[in-house]
């Protein structure tokens, strides 16, 4: 009987062991490949100074700082060096204006895995074409087309801004020569050159948030291009959506502008790399949901972000975000915690499933062990009893055999469950003290 419960009890801890060591090498081996805690940095290209793109960022930047991340932003021109950051890896997220990318490929190099990965559309960013009022004749017409500005010293920001590119595009279809552009230094030199007729015109693509937006546009002697032809712009480039910017909504009391001004507007893309981790990407767009959720001049409570993204993939973790809303687990849980359990339920649940048989398994082990405590003294009790039946028997020395073990029984720890078993082998060692003090007695 012994020897049985004491294979049982080696079994029991075997197994065990083997159990729980499957467990910790399944756990270690799904980290490594689920990865399921991110970063807590990253970098994030914005654009010019007091542009659009460096105010949306900033608004990210407290709603991913109450969950532990940290967004170091990185002023740049704008969109066309974000595309460039981002496809060299300086940068794991920027702003990208539509239009930006021209003929180049929008999927990277590898169009069955692309490297970068849109979140969504976050804005609308009207072509804003400021000219100079008194570049016009006295009986001049006002401007409603680009063929219009024949002539024309027309500022189209810094090199790596995405203006540029789109004005160029539109040039090219509208009779505009392309030497009618120029790059300026920075989209604030450019705004001060317009002011003090340095250019008789600046386009920028930017919210009408921006602030050197709002400065044009209250700005006397700075009138604003009428597009004409904006239906006709957005059938031709799939990037474009025709506006309208409503009369009086600069300034109601002085009904500024005094008639509609038709625009064209390409839209902001939140571009992240492929490698971001999705935990990121969903703190990004719920980030994103506060900071361009409101109403403004061209969009409603709540349009954006969202889905309709022209020129790059969507992120698998946005197409999830938009079906479903933010994890419900975020809900109730802190961040990373739900991230973790997010990740790794795949792993979780297979092994709560193995591990459920350890709760059979392990109270009869636990039990085991504890009674091995008292009963492995009585393979001894039993030796001293059959000595003390042996002819001859040394009883001296099997009384000192005894009294050591009654010693050594007094300091057995056992839990209150496990007492009486305690006291059942004391019971039985007065008893064959009893019988040795007989013998001898007998004697």
């Amino acid at each position: 009987m012994r020897f049985e419960k004491f294979t049982a009890l080696r079994a029991g801890w075997w197994t065990t062991a083997l159990v729980l060591g499957l467990a910790v090498g399944a756990l270690w081996a799904a980290n490594r490949w689920l990865q399921p805690t991110p970063d807590k940095r990253f970098v994030m290209a914005t654009g010019p100074e007091r542009g659009a793109y460096e105010e949306f960022a900033r608004r990210y930047q407290p709603a991913l700082a109450a969950h532990g991340v940290t967004i170091e932003l990185r002023r740049t021109q704008g969109s066309g060096e974000n595309l460039a950051l981002l496809r060299e890896g300086q940068v794991q997220a920027a702003f990208v204006q539509g239009g930006v990318l021209g003929d180049a490929p929008p999927l990277g190099s590898d169009e069955d895995s692309p490297a970068l990965l849109a979140l969504g559309s976050v804005a609308v960013e009207p072509l804003w074409v400021f000219y100079r009022e008194d570049r016009l004749g006295k009986r001049a017409p006002r401007p409603d087309s680009l063929a219009a500005l024949k002539g024309w010293r027309i500022d189209v920001g810094p090199p790596g801004g995405g203006t540029g590119p789109l004005l160029r595009q539109l040039a090219a279809v509208s009779g505009l020569p392309a030497d009618h552009l120029r790059s300026g230094e920075s989209t604030v030199q450019g705004v001060v050159d317009l002011v003090q007729g340095r250019s008789d015109a600046l386009a920028m693509v930017s919210a009408a948030d921006a602030p050197l937006v709002q400065y044009l546009l209250r700005t006397p002697g700075i009138g604003l291009l009428d597009f004409a032809q904006a239906e006709a712009y957005a059938r031709r480039f799939a990037f474009l959506r025709p506006l309208v910017l409503p009369r009086g909504v600069v300034d109601l009391a002085a009904d500024d502008p005094r008639e509609d001004v038709r625009l064209v507007a390409a839209t902001a893309t939140l571009v992240v790399r492929r490698e971001m981790h999705p935990a990121l990407m969903q703190l990004m767009l719920q980030a994103a949901r506060d900071a361009h959720g409101r109403a403004g001049w061209f969009a409603r409570t709540g349009e954006f972000p969202n889905a309709t993204v022209a020129e790059w993939p969507l992120a698998p973790e946005a197409e999830r975000y938009f079906r479903s809303g933010a994890p419900w687990l975020q809900r109730y849980l802190p961040f990373w915690l739900a991230n973790f359990i997010d990740r790794m339920w795949i792993v979780l649940l297979p092994l709560l499933a193995a591990l459920l048989p350890l709760s059979r398994v392990l109270p009869p082990i636990v039990e085991l062990r504890l009674r091995s405590r008292v009963f492995r003294w009585y393979a001894n009790l039993r030796a001293l009893e059959q000595a003390l039946e042996k002819p001859g028997a040394d009883l001296a020395k099997l009384r000192d055999e005894l009294e050591a073990l009654d010693a050594q029984t007094e300091r057995i720890g056992v839990p209150l469950a496990y007492a009486n078993e305690l006291y059942d082998l004391r019971g039985h060692i007065h008893l064959v003290r009893r019988r040795l003090q007989a013998k001898s007695g007998a004697q």
